[in-house]
């Protein structure tokens, strides 16, 4: 099975147009990837190309359209340039000469903490330096040997160590049950993606893993000779078995280890303080990473806006908003994210840098059900312990 494209190495690739951005993809994957051309503005979209890149493992290549593209469709060209910057875990920059062009993205980067490497193409002479590759994409004949080495030095870290689902939770030999609610929302015949990765990363970790419906939970705990090291529901049913799980059984959600996986746990918690502070009229943005058919019964558009309201006992103005673009923010009191399965950690982060700047609550599914039904205190006390 290939790796999840959420789960791979984001490599954006910007530059101007005809500056090799194309023939460089081309290269380093050994195809013809991108179409290359003389024509300004021969790439007119995102070209993306998922791969295993030795010794760096699982990337995704991300060629987007040149920034100086003058054509006529060239401002939405570069409007979907710059989203892109936000699924970038290490960004390529490729030129010719340096110029205000670069000194903007660079500033970009910088901004959303993103790692580059600079590549002056078209040159005779061949150079590494600190983060910058002086080079021919396409006549040194070592020059993917040399991308990738200068590549593997500007990996983040939290990618080399590979973090855990939930496998650094427990001790190896642990017992973990994991409440996999089959309700509307479970795909006929298979579980969804949290829980698979969830169950693959305890195997992973040598975890005995126990997957139980709510209804049978409390015969499991009853069945083990010893309690469970770790008890992980959906989120959805969180009220029912944090009645049935004894207290002194560590509890969360998959949409909790999902928050620290792919984004920041504490700026989470702390975004959930502001469920307390809204007032009538007061909007609330549900983002999810992917587009779904939703159900009566949906996670996003009526079980939290209902939990919301209950909660505060205000008349919210609540919206949706799904997919990899990132709306105007400004309007709003808080933002809730999905459990964010199906995109990068770094799309996650930048989400969250914007909405900081902005001074604007982020939070996530899993830490508001549990705010709101008031256990989020138990949720995540074993991640207390990790600070």
């Amino acid at each position: 099975m290939k790796t999840l494209k959420s789960m791979r190495l984001h490599i954006g690739i910007f530059g101007k147009t005809n500056v090799g951005k194309s023939s460089l993809l081309n290269r380093v994957a050994n195809q013809n990837v991108s179409i290359v051309s003389e024509i300004a503005g021969t790439t007119t979209d995102v070209v993306e190309k998922s791969m295993e890149l030795l010794p760096i493992g699982p990337v995704t290549f991300l060629d987007t359209a040149g920034l100086d593209d003058k054509t006529e469709l060239a401002q939405k060209r570069i409007e979907k340039t710059m989203k892109i910057i936000n699924r970038t875990d290490v960004a390529v920059i490729v030129c010719e000469i340096f110029d205000d062009y670069e000194k903007d993205l660079i500033k970009k980067f910088d901004e959303l903490e993103i790692p580059y490497l600079i590549v002056f193409n078209k040159r005779n002479e061949y150079k590494d330096e600190n983060g910058k590759l002086y080079t021919s994409v396409l006549e040194d004949k070592d020059f993917v040997f040399k991308f990738k080495n200068a590549l593997v030095k500007l990996l983040p870290d939290d990618f080399v160590n590979s973090p855990k689902i939930a496998g650094d939770l427990v001790d190896e030999k642990s017992t973990v049950i994991l409440v996999i609610p089959i309700d509307k929302e479970a795909p006929k015949g298979r579980i969804i993606l949290p829980q698979v990765q969830t169950l693959r990363d305890l195997l992973d970790s040598n975890c005995l893993t126990y997957c139980v419906k709510e209804s049978e939970l409390e015969d499991a705990i009853f069945n083990l000779k010893t309690p469970p090291a770790l008890v992980i529901t959906d989120s959805q049913a969180f009220k029912k078995v944090s009645e049935i799980v004894p207290y002194d059984i560590p509890l969360t959600s998959f949409s909790i280890l999902f928050a620290r996986l792919k984004g920041d746990l504490d700026e989470f918690i702390k975004g959930a303080e502001a469920i307390e502070k809204l007032q009538d009229g007061d909007r609330v943005l549900i983002l999810e990473s992917c587009t779904h058919h939703a159900i009566e019964d949906d996670i996003g558009r009526v079980k939290i806006p209902n939990l919301l309201k209950k909660k505060t006992g205000k008349n919210l103005v609540i919206e949706n908003f799904a997919g990899h673009d990132f709306p105007d923010i400004t309007p709003y009191k808080l933002i809730i994210h999905c459990g964010a399965c199906m995109t990068n950690r770094r799309e996650v982060l930048s989400r969250i840098l914007t909405a900081n700047k902005l001074n604007i609550p982020i939070t996530n599914y899993g830490i508001t059900i549990s705010y709101c039904l008031g256990i989020l205190p138990r949720a995540v006390k074993m991640f207390k312990k990790e600070g």
